[in-house]
C-alpha cells in the first residue's frame, strides 16, 4: 500500500462507492454509514449519499410496505430510510443532493431537454443520463474530504446499470488514489452441508468486473463465523488484497456495534492507506459506552408501539431506533410490543395493551386503523400510562380528548370525515386546492416555541427548537380554548402562534403529542429528549404500577 501523503497536500475530495451483490437487504446502508462514522472519527469531513434505482422521483408517495419508512431531511427532502442510518451514525450534512433516484435523474434531464439545453442533440442514456448522475455525485464534494456514495439494488439488476456505468466513468475521470470501490456480498451457509459457500461472492464480483468496476475492498456478510482460510480464498479468487477482505458477521445485540467490529479488523486504516490520506487518532469512547449500555442493560421496560404497518420492521425504523437510544440513555432495554391499530379495533385496547408501561401511537396516512389509535390513546390516558403520540398519533389523541373530555362524540379529522361536525383536525390553509401528492405536504424542519414550565420545555431544556414535519393536516385552533379548559396544555406552537406543535395533559404522568417527528433527529449518543423522557416515565410507571393512579381519567399530566 502507498504511503500517506495527506489529504491537504493533494487537495482532491476522495470518493468511496459502495455496491452490493448476491441479494438485496444485506445492509449496505448500515455498512456505508459505518464507513462514514469510522472516517469521521479519524478527523475527516464526510458526505453521505444514496442512489436509488427506482423510477419514483422520491419515496414520498410509496407505501411503507413497499420501501419502508420515508425519512425526511431538514430541507424537506423525502428520502430513503438509509439516510436515517447516515444521520444516526455520522454528522454528515444531509440535503437534497444526498439522495436521488432514476426518476429524479430522468425528470431533470427531460426538463433540460424541454428547455433546449441540449441544442438539438439526441438525448441518450450515455452520455446525458450518465453525465447527470456524475454531476449529482460531484455536487457532494464541495465541502467534504470524502464522499461515500451507496448504490441501491444489486449488481446485475437492469435498473442500476446506468448508475454503475456513470460510476465507471467517474472512477476513470478521478484517477487511481482518489476513489475506492467497496463491494458488500453474502457468504451463504448451507446448514445441511455445514459449509460456507464462496461462489456467489465470486460471481457477484465477476459481474462487477464485467461492468468495468474493480472492487478495492470486499465486505462479506455471514450468519456464522468465517474461517481464515475461507476469507483468504475469497480474496484470492476475487483479486483483492487479503487485508482488504473484511467479514461482517450477523450482530444480534445492536447495529451500533457494526462500525466497532469493522474497526477492530482495520477497515478504517485500510481505507486511509488506499486513499493516501493522513488522519489523527480516533476516540470511540462515547460510541463504545452506548454499545455497552445497549448490550448490558440494568433493567428493562415494555412499551407498546401502535401502528398500521407493524408487520414490516423498516416501516417504523427511526422510531424503533429512537426507543433504543432512549433505552441506552436510561440504562435499560426497551422491549417493543408491536400492536396493529386494526387489531385493537377488533380485540380491544385493554386486552392488547395490558401490562405495558408506555404507549407510543405512531404516524401514518389513511383512515385504516384510526379508531384503534383512538382507543389506545384513551386507554393510556385513563390508566395513567405514559403516552407519546407522533404526527397522526398526536391528531388521534386530539380526537380522543375531544370525544371524551369535551363531550364532542362526533369529533374527527376532516381528512377522514370531511363532513364531520367537529373537525378538531383540519386541512392546513396552504394545502387547500393542492392536487399533487408528491412533495406537497408540510415538509422539513420548522421552528417551535415551547411554553415555559411545560414538560416539553423541561425535557428540551430550551425555549425554541427545530423539528422535522411530514403532514397536511393540523390541529384546528378554533377548539383551543375548549381543550385548555379540560387540562390540555399547548406547550409547543409555531413562532406566530398559529400552528400547534406539541400538546400535553396537565395532570397526567406523561402525555405528549407532537405534530412533528422527533424520531428523525435522535442519535445513539444524542438521544432525543422527548424519547428519553418518555422511556424514563415508563420506567417510573413500571415501578409504581402496584398503586393505580387513576380510575376515571377525567384529568390530564405534569407540565403546565
Amino acid at each position: 500500500m502507498r504511503a500517506n501523503r495527506g489529504l491537504g497536500m493533494r487537495g482532491e475530495t476522495r470518493h468511496i462507492f459502495v455496491t452490493g451483490g448476491v441479494c438485496s437487504s444485506l445492509g449496505k446502508g448500515m455498512t456505508a454509514a459505518s464507513i462514514g462514522m469510522l472516517l469521521e472519527h479519524r478527523g475527516l469531513r464526510v458526505a453521505m449519499q444514496k442512489i436509488d434505482p427506482y423510477i419514483n422521483v422520491d419515496p414520498g408517495t410509496m407505501s411503507p410496505y413497499q420501501h419502508g419508512e420515508v425519512y425526511v431531511l431538514d430541507d424537506g427532502t423525502e428520502t430513503d430510510l438509509d439516510l436515517g442510518h447516515y444521520y444516526r451514525f455520522t454528522n454528515s450534512p444531509l440535503n437534497r443532493n444526498s439522495n436521488f433516484t432514476t426518476g429524479r435523474v430522468y425528470n431533470d434531464v427531460i426538463r433540460k431537454e424541454r428547455r433546449g439545453d441540449y441544442l438539438g442533440k439526441t438525448v441518450q442514456v450515455v452520455p446525458h443520463i450518465t453525465d447527470e448522475i456524475k454531476r449529482k455525485i460531484r455536487a457532494m464534494a464541495s465541502e467534504a474530504d470524502v464522499v461515500v456514495t451507496e448504490v441501491g439494488g444489486t449488481v446485475g439488476d437492469i435498473e442500476s446499470q446506468p448508475f454503475l456505468e456513470a460510476i465507471r466513468q467517474l472512477t476513470w475521470e478521478l484517477g487511481r488514489g482518489n476513489y475506492l470501490c467497496v463491494h458488500l456480498t453474502l457468504i451463504p451457509y448451507l446448514r445441511a452441508a455445514k459449509e460456507l459457500k464462496t461462489k456467489p461472492t465470486q460471481h457477484s464480483v465477476g459481474k462487477l468486473r464485467e461492468i468495468g468496476l474493480l472492487p478495492d475492498l470486499l465486505i462479506c456478510r455471514s450468519e456464522v463465523p468465517v474461517p481464515e482460510e475461507v476469507r483468504l480464498k475469497i480474496a484470492r479468487f476475487c483479486n483483492v488484497a487479503p487485508e482488504a477482505c473484511f467479514i461482517e458477521e450477523d450482530i444480534t445485540s445492536t447495529i451500533y456495534e457494526i462500525p466497532l467490529v469493522l474497526r477492530d479488523q482495520g477497515l478504517d486504516r485500510t481505507i486511509l492507506s488506499l486513499l493516501d490520506v493522513d488522519s489523527r487518532g480516533s476516540d470511540f469512547t462515547l460510541w463504545e459506552e452506548v454499545v455497552e449500555a445497549i448490550k448490558f442493560p440494568e433493567r428493562k421496560v415494555e412499551i407498546a408501539l401502535v401502528g398500521k404497518y407493524i408487520e414490516l420492521q423498516d416501516a417504523y425504523k427511526s422510531k424503533y431506533e429512537a426507543l433504543a437510544h432512549a433505552g441506552a440513555a436510561n440504562r435499560c432495554a426497551v422491549e417493543v410490543r408491536k400492536i396493529g391499530a386494526e387489531a385493537i379495533e377488533e380485540e380491544g385496547a385493554e386486552k392488547l395493551l395490558a401490562g405495558v408501561s408506555g404507549v407510543l401511537v405512531a404516524s401514518g396516512f389513511g383512515e385504516r386503523g384510526i379508531e384503534g389509535k383512538v382507543q389506545a390513546t384513551r386507554w393510556a390516558r385513563e390508566n395513567g400510562v405514559p403516552f407519546l403520540g407522533i404526527c397522526l398519533g398526536m391528531q388521534t389523541a386530539c380526537i380522543e380528548i375531544a370525544r371524551s373530555l369535551l363531550d364532542l362524540p362526533r369529533a374527527h379529522s376532516s381528512e377522514f370525515v370531511p363532513s364531520c361536525p367537529d373537525p378538531v383536525i383540519d386541512l392546513m390553509a396552504s394545502q387547500e386546492g393542492v392536487e399533487d401528492k408528491g412533495g406537497t405536504m408540510r415538509l422539513g424542519a420548522y421552528p417551535c416555541v415551547l411554553k415555559p414550565g411545560s414538560l416539553a420545555h423541561r425535557l428540551y431544556g430550551k425555549s425554541e427548537v427545530s423539528e422535522r414535519h411530514r403532514h397536511r393536516y393540523e390541529f384546528n385552533t378554533a377548539y383551543k380554548a375548549r381543550f385548555e379548559a379540560q387540562g390540555v396544555v399547548f406547550s409547543g406552537l409555531s413562532p406566530d402562534g398559529r400552528l400547534v406543535e406539541v400538546i400535553e395533559l396537565r395532570d397526567h404522568p406523561f402525555f405528549v403529542g407532537t405534530q412533528f417527528h422527533p424520531e428523525f433527529t435522535s442519535k445513539p449518543i444524542e438521544c432525543h429528549p422527548l424519547f428519553r423522557g418518555f422511556v424514563a416515565a415508563a420506567l417510573q410507571h413500571q415501578e409504581q404500577r402496584a398503586t393505580p393512579l387513576y380510575s376515571t381519567g377525567r384529568r390530564g399530566g405534569p407540565g403546565s
